[in-house]
């Protein structure tokens, strides 16, 4: 059997929203950087999913296509030795002069197609549109991306006319190279329910197949959806792809622990949902929440394996995992990533033909938390970080490395479940096991505390001390130091660095104000400056004033003049684990500002106030808040913060 493949994708999605493009390419700072290309093949990768765009190639008119970047990148990958997996369409409804509704969009494609094959004859992997379900769901059905319809009938149009796209972008590609491969990729979840929304659930447990099953000829009379799509008059449509199918090479599978949902009808018990999960839904007059179901149904959530067995016994056609991805703390995304290489492992031992795992975002992510709806600037990291402007490579480096080359990964973290596999009743049991050396976290105080909560929450043994004797040694070497008495100098670096170098460790030294030259944090210390922070239990904070006020519907005067820049203690500490992780060195800017309205405008958004409580005064010169552009900050974005404090703002106060 040929050993498990490590697969790799960059996050291209070119998404429309109105008249405004998201281009992730652009945001990560991929677009000036082919030296990346030499990052991903370094971690063993062996196919890369890479972007080759209708509206990226063809932005104008579709008689002109510019290569050149694209060009210089295939070069790059070829020598390099991977194996590109070219997307043609990612998320996107193609360039301004067409849409996923558009009967032309189908033909354009399969044109644009037909440009980079001949372009490229060696290239043998295709995904004409990525996730064509999930795309048609998000433009037609919920109203997120263009061309924003919200109605059934204009979601499967949409669909059908990717399903179309696919088969003759194929058809040209062939011509052309007649061994290329299909390797069609959707998001495949579940959906559960409560009694009252049971029918709604079957339905889309039915749906989540419709991609792949109208590309094997499957949607016929007597397939489970046929007869509803004949009703909305497209049975013609479905005959003509029926007759002709285009069957993947590959079932690509993109699952998140998102992907599993749950409709429940009892709001009330959903009161802490996420932002993005806020809306109610109402169906059939039954209103209800749509949440992640891991979350809250525990053992009765199907699995990522048994999905992924679902998809083998459906189509008898090869199967690969083409995202795997958590936005999330370090140790958790390797958690997750280990955890699905193992149960792709276990797979391929029982009979399914699994080829690989794709790890996604290796550059990672922007704005999903927002379905990539407007720039709030959140970012999700992935085996590099690119915050500080070029692509920094965090502990999942490591433990892809060690995969690709059939090692088991030894990172801190690996020996204990992630959060999704807690009080759960069916915690598996790893072959994996990580270090079981504790972080020392020295002082005392909201951060001191905050650091070892974070640890606690995400199982990474720790061990507290108020103050370190640089001359002693403790009694069990740990290995990172995190040091949180702020009051740092050239003399305490050099000591602690010493300290760190004689037992090999290394750890983070934050500090208050001006801080010393990072000389004395040499090759062993990332020193970070804090200038000012606060606490969710923290009544005479600004953020608790104004959560306050508006949580108990009175006014708050705030100033546009007057700029806020205080951090939220929780996410320093989870910040500073993360980098911990990595084994970042040097300095780090933990920092933001913007103004009095920009943080009271956010706490009414996120905690749904009323805005009118807020009596905004001044003319607002001071610095708004960043967008998407890449910071050199290590913070979340001020939307996150916000989520997060509003949270457990409440929750102290219950």
């Amino acid at each position: 059997m040929r050993p498990l493949e490590l697969w790799g994708g960059h996050e291209c999605t070119v998404n429309r929203v109105g008249d405004q493009w998201f281009d992730q390419t652009f945001w990560s700072g991929h677009q000036d950087r082919l030296e990346d290309l030499s990052l991903f093949a370094g971690l063993g990768i062996r196919s890369l999913r890479y972007p080759a765009l209708w509206e990226r190639i063809s932005p104008d008119n579709p008689d002109h296509q510019d290569f050149a970047w694209t060009d210089a990148r295939l070069a790059e990958i070829r020598r390099l030795g991977m194996n590109p997996i070219l997307t043609l369409c990612h998320h996107g409804s193609g360039p301004h002069y067409t849409s996923l509704l558009d009967e032309g969009f189908a033909p354009g494609l399969a044109r644009h197609a037909a440009a980079v094959a001949a372009r490229y004859p060696w290239v043998r992997d295709y995904t004409p549109v990525n996730e064509p379900l999930t795309t048609a769901r998000f433009s037609a059905l919920y109203g997120y991306w263009y061309p924003h319809r919200t109605d059934e009938r204009s979601m499967w149009v949409a669909l059908l006319n990717e399903i179309d796209a696919t088969r003759l972008a194929m058809r040209a590609i062939r011509e052309i190279n007649p061994a290329a491969r299909l390797i069609q990729t959707d998001d495949l979840g579940h959906c559960h329910a409560t009694p009252p929304l049971q029918g709604e659930a079957d339905f889309q447990n039915e749906r989540r197949w419709m991609g792949w099953d109208l590309l094997c000829g499957m949607v016929v009379p007597g397939h489970a959806l046929f007869e509803r799509l004949a009703g909305l008059g497209l049975a013609d449509r479905l005959r003509a792809i029926a007759e002709d199918p285009c069957p993947p090479d590959i079932i690509g599978v993109n699952h998140y622990l998102s992907s599993e949902r749950l409709l429940d009808h009892r709001i009330e018990r959903h009161e802490a949902r996420s932002f993005a999960d806020r809306e109610l839904g109402e169906i059939d007059g039954v209103v209800h929440v749509d949440v992640d179901a891991i979350a809250h149904i525990g053992e009765d959530a199907v699995g990522f394996a048994a999905l992924l067995e679902q998809a083998w016994q459906r189509y008898r056609l090869p199967v690969a995992v083409t995202e795997c991805h958590l936005g999330g703390t370090r140790d958790d995304q390797a958690r997750w990533f280990v955890e699905v290489w193992e149960l792709a492992s276990d797979l391929r031992r029982r009979g399914v033909d699994l080829r690989a795992v794709t790890v996604w975002s290796l550059l990672g992510a922007w704005d999903w938390n927002r379905m990539v709806t407007r720039p709030v600037g959140h970012y999700e990291s992935g085996v590099f970080d690119v915050r500080m402007g070029s692509p920094r490579p965090t502990m999942m480096a490591r433990v892809l490395k060690d995969l690709a080359q059939g090692r088991q990964p030894d990172v801190p973290g690996l020996g204990t479940p992630g959060w999704w596999r807690k009080d759960q009743g069916f915690a598996r049991a790893s072959a994996v096991r990580g270090s079981s050396a504790p972080i020392l976290i020295v002082g005392t105080g909201a951060l001191a505390e905050a650091a070892a909560a974070a640890c606690r929450a995400r199982d990474l043994p720790h061990v507290e001390t108020a103050e370190l004797d640089t001359s002693a040694s403790t009694r069990r070497i740990p290995w990172a130091l995190l040091d949180v008495r702020l009051d740092v100098t050239d003399a305490r670096l050099d000591a602690l660095h010493r300290w760190c170098t004689a037992r090999e460790i290394g750890g983070v030294v934050f500090g208050r104000a001006e801080l010393p030259p990072s000389g004395g944090a040499g090759d062993r210390l990332l020193v970070a400056e804090v200038k000012d922070s606060f606490t969710p239990a923290d009544a005479s904070a600004l953020p608790a004033r104004i959560l306050d006020a508006l949580d108990a519907g009175e006014p708050i005067k705030v100033h546009a003049d007057s700029t806020w820049h205080q951090l939220y203690v929780p996410d320093l500490a989870d910040a500073a684990i993360d980098l911990l992780l990595d084994g970042m060195t040097g300095t780090a800017a933990f920092e933001r500002r913007c103004t009095e309205v920009d943080l009271a405008r956010t706490i009414a958004l996120i905690a749904d106030g009323d805005p009118s409580l807020l009596n905004e005064r001044g003319r607002g010169d001071a610095p708004a808040s960043a967008g998407h552009v890449a910071s050199r900050s290590f913070i979340p974005t001020l939307e996150s913060t916000i989520e997060r404090f509003v949270r457990e703002r409440r929750q102290l106060r219950c």
